[in-house]
C-alpha cells in the first residue's frame, strides 16, 4: 500500500472506496511526489516575480510541452491535436455551476442539491469538487456519494427528485408564470454532468502516503470520480467530462494529461476517454493557452473564462510591483483593461484551428445573481445579467456559467434565441505574442478607489471566511450595509470570491493606495493613503456589523466561533509583509476548529514556514498516521 486512508472513513465510505477505486488512488499514488515538484516550482516562479528576477510572460518558441515534445513554435502553428467536441458537449448554452452536497445533512437533503441542478434546465452542470464545496468533516466524500446516488438513480435520489420538481415548477409559476418542467423523469437526463476536481495545489483531507506525506487531492477527486461513475456513464452514451482548475503553466496541463491517461489504463477505457475543460483563472495560463490545449491534446474541448479567480491571479502574480494596484473590484468587469485583454486571447485560442481544422469551445464567465429580493431589485439585477450574457455571447462564447438554478431559464434565452448550438471556428485575428500583448494583460485604466470599496471588500472577504468555516464555501452574500436593503440583491459567492478581496486589501495596504475621491463620512481628502491603521478602523467596524447582523445573514453560532477565526486570518492576511499565496490555506488549516488560540497557533506557523522555505501547509493537520 502506498496510501493510507484514516480508517473511520474507509469503514463509513466503502461505497466510494470501492475495491476499484482503492486500486485506482494505489496505481495514481507514484504521481505525488512530481505534483509536489510542479508546486514547488510554482513557489519558486512566485519568489523569482517578487524579487525582479522574473516577469510574466510568452514562452520561447524552442521550449518543448508534453510528452510528445512538442515545440511553442509548431504548437503557435497549429500542429498539434485537439479532441472534436462530443455530440452531448456541442450545445452548452448554459452550464450551472455548484455543489453536490450541504454540511452537516442527511444524504436525503444534502442531495437535493444534485436534484435541483439537473431538473434545472442547463445543457451542463459542473458539480464542483473544489471552491464552491466545503470540505469540513467529510463533505468531499459526501458529494462523491451522492453524484454516484443520483448517477445511478438510485430510489433515494429518484424521491427526493420527484418532490424537488414540484418545488421548482411551484417557484416558476409565480416567477415565469409557467411551469418549467414538464416530465422529471426525462429532465434528468438533459443535462450533462461535469464535475470539477481541486486543484493541484490542494491537498485531500483524508489520504496520506504511507510515509506520512500528505496526499493530492486532484488524484483522489478524479480517481473516485470516474471510477465510480465512468461504467454507468459509459453505458448511457454520456461523457466522461472534467474541469481542471487553477493551471497556471502548459508543464501542469501536461501533468493532468498524464494523471488522466494513467487512469484511464488502469481501468481499461480508451485514452482521451476522459474530457475536460479548463479554467482560465491564471494569468501565467493566459500566456499559455494554445499550449495549454496541445498539452491536454485529444482530450481537451474548451476554456472557460471567470472573474474572481483571474482578477486574484493577477493582483497575486503583480504583488511585487509597488505600482500595481487594483481599483474597487466593482470595477473590474470583464471589459476592464487587462479583463478584457485576457477575455481577447481566450477566444482567439479556441479559434485557432489544430492540424485537423479542429476548435474548442469558450464557456463565458459566472452569473452570480439570485433572483431573490425586492421587484424592483429584481428587475434592475436581471437586466444587468441579461446584458452581460448578450455581451458574451456576441464575442463569441459558446454559453455561460450561472451559479443558481433559478437564473438557468432567465439566461438561456439569450443564446436560444440566436439558436447556434455554438460559435466554433468563428473569425478572429490570429494570436500575437508581442511585447504589447504581453503588457496588455497586465494594464490598468483608472477606475475608482474609495472607502465604501473597502467596506465592502472587508465585510465580504469576513463573511465568507466565516462560511467557509462552517461548511458553506457556497455561500449568498453582500456586504453587511446592505444587509436589510431587498433592492441590493444576494450573489452567490465561492472561495475566490474571499481570495481577491484578501489580496486586493493586501495591496492596498502594502502598495500605498490612495483614494480617488474624497469620504465625508471619515472625513478624508481624495488622495489619503490607506494605511494599516485605516484598514483596522474600517475592520473594526465591519465586524460590528456583523456581530450584531440576524441569523439569516451571519448565523448566531458562528459569532463565538468561526467569525473571530475569519477575522483573525484576515488580519494576519492583510497585515503580513509576506503576502500569502492563497486564503483557502489558512482556512483549511482551519477546518473543524472553533478554538481561536489554535488558529492563532496554525497561522503563525504557516507564516513561519512560508518566511523560511517559500513552502505553504496543504496537508490537515488533524489527520496523522
Amino acid at each position: 500500500m502506498q496510501i493510507v486512508i484514516s480508517n473511520d472513513k474507509l469503514k463509513a465510505y466503502q461505497d466510494i472506496y470501492t475495491p476499484e477505486a482503492l486500486s485506482a488512488l494505489e496505481a495514481l499514488a507514484d504521481l505525488n511526489a512530481e505534483q509536489k515538484q510542479l508546486m514547488e516550482k510554482r513557489n519558486k516562479r512566485r519568489l523569482e516575480r517578487l524579487s525582479g528576477k522574473m516577469n510574466v510572460d510568452f514562452l520561447p518558441e524552442s521550449l518543448t510541452i508534453g510528452e510528445n515534445k512538442l515545440s511553442v513554435a509548431e504548437i503557435r502553428k497549429g500542429n498539434f491535436e485537439c479532441s472534436e467536441i462530443p455530440p452531448d458537449l456541442k450545445r452548452q448554452w448554459i452550464q450551472g455551476t455548484g455543489p453536490a452536497a450541504k454540511p452537516n445533512a442527511p444524504i436525503e437533503s444534502s442531495i437535493r442539491n444534485v436534484a435541483y441542478a439537473l431538473l434545472s434546465g442547463a445543457d451542463g452542470w459542473m458539480f464542483d469538487g473544489e471552491d464552491a464545496l466545503g470540505q469540513i468533516n467529510t463533505m468531499s466524500l459526501d458529494n462523491q456519494r451522492n453524484l454516484k446516488t443520483a448517477i445511478n438513480r438510485d430510489p433515494v435520489f429518484m424521491k427526493v427528485a420527484e418532490k424537488v420538481a414540484v418545488e421548482m415548477n411551484k417557484w416558476a409559476e409565480g416567477f415565469f408564470s409557467k411551469k418549467i418542467i414538464a416530465d422529471w423523469h426525462k429532465q434528468l437526463d438533459f443535462t450533462t454532468i461535469l464535475f470539477r476536481a481541486r486543484g493541484l495545489h490542494l491537498d485531500d483531507r483524508h489520504i496520506r502516503t504511507n510515509n506520512g506525506e500528505s496526499f493530492s487531492a486532484s488524484i483522489t477527486d478524479v480517481s473516485l470520480y470516474i471510477t465510480n461513475n465512468y461504467k454507468i456513464l459509459q453505458e448511457r452514451g454520456a461523457s466522461l467530462v472534467l474541469y481542471l482548475p487553477k493551471i497556471q503553466t502548459a508543464e501542469e496541463a501536461a501533468f493532468w494529461d498524464k494523471i488522466l491517461t494513467r487512469l484511464e489504463l488502469q481501468l481499461g477505457i480508451k485514452k482521451a476517454s476522459i474530457k475536460t475543460y479548463v479554467l482560465v483563472e491564471q494569468l501565467e495560463a493566459t500566456y499559455q493557452l494554445l499550449e495549454i490545449r496541445a498539452a491536454l491534446g485529444l482530450r481537451f474541448v474548451g476554456f472557460n473564462t471567470g472573474r474572481w479567480d483571474y482578477i486574484n491571479s493577477v493582483s497575486d502574480a503583480m504583488y511585487g510591483n509597488l505600482d500595481f494596484i487594483n481599483p474597487n473590484i466593482e470595477s473590474i468587469t470583464m471589459t476592464y483593461a487587462y479583463m478584457a485583454a485576457y477575455e481577447d486571447r481566450v477566444r482567439k485560442a479556441v479559434n485557432t484551428p489544430d492540424k485537423n481544422g479542429r476548435f474548442s469551445l469558450w464557456q463565458g464567465g459566472m452569473e452570480p445573481n439570485i433572483p431573490v429580493g425586492s421587484a424592483a431589485g429584481i428587475t434592475t439585477s436581471m437586466e444587468k445579467a441579461l446584458a452581460g450574457a448578450q455581451r458574451e455571447q456576441r464575442e463569441g462564447a459558446s454559453g455561460k456559467w450561472v451559479a443558481h438554478w433559478k437564473m438557468v431559464h432567465v439566461i438561456r434565452p439569450v443564446w436560444e434565441s440566436v439558436g447556434a448550438d455554438n460559435q466554433l471556428g468563428r473569425s478572429f485575428e490570429p494570436l500575437e505574442y508581442t511585447h504589447s500583448n504581453s503588457q496588455a494583460l497586465k494594464h490598468l485604466d483608472p477606475a475608482p478607489l474609495t472607502i465604501r470599496g473597502c467596506r465592502n471588500l472587508l465585510s465580504v472577504a469576513l463573511q465568507y471566511g466565516n462560511a467557509f468555516l462552517q461548511g458553506f464555501q457556497a455561500a449568498a452574500l453582500k456586504p453587511a450595509d446592505f444587509f436589510d436593503n431587498d433592492d441590493i440583491l444576494y450573489l452567490m459567492e465561492d472561495m475566490a470570491t474571499g481570495e481577491i478581496r484578501l489580496s486586493i486589501l493586501w495591496e492596498w495596504v502594502h502598495k500605498g493606495a490612495r483614494l480617488s475621491e474624497k469620504d465625508t463620512d471619515l472625513g478624508l481628502a481624495e488622495g489619503t493613503i490607506i494605511t494599516l491603521e485605516l484598514f483596522n478602523q474600517l475592520l473594526s467596524e465591519e465586524y460590528e456589523k456583523l456581530l450584531k447582523a440576524n441569523d439569516k445573514d451571519v448565523f448566531n453560532y458562528s459569532k463565538n466561533t468561526t467569525l473571530p477565526i475569519a477575522r483573525e486570518i484576515v488580519v494576519e492576511y492583510v497585515k503580513s509583509d509576506i503576502k500569502a499565496p492563497w486564503y483557502i490555506d489558512l482556512l483549511n488549516l482551519n477546518l473543524n476548529n472553533e478554538t481561536l488560540e489554535l488558529a492563532r497557533k496554525r497561522i503563525r506557523t504557516y507564516y513561519e514556514t512560508l518566511s523560511q522555505t517559500g513552502n505553504r501547509i496543504t496537508e490537515n493537520l488533524d489527520f496523522k498516521l
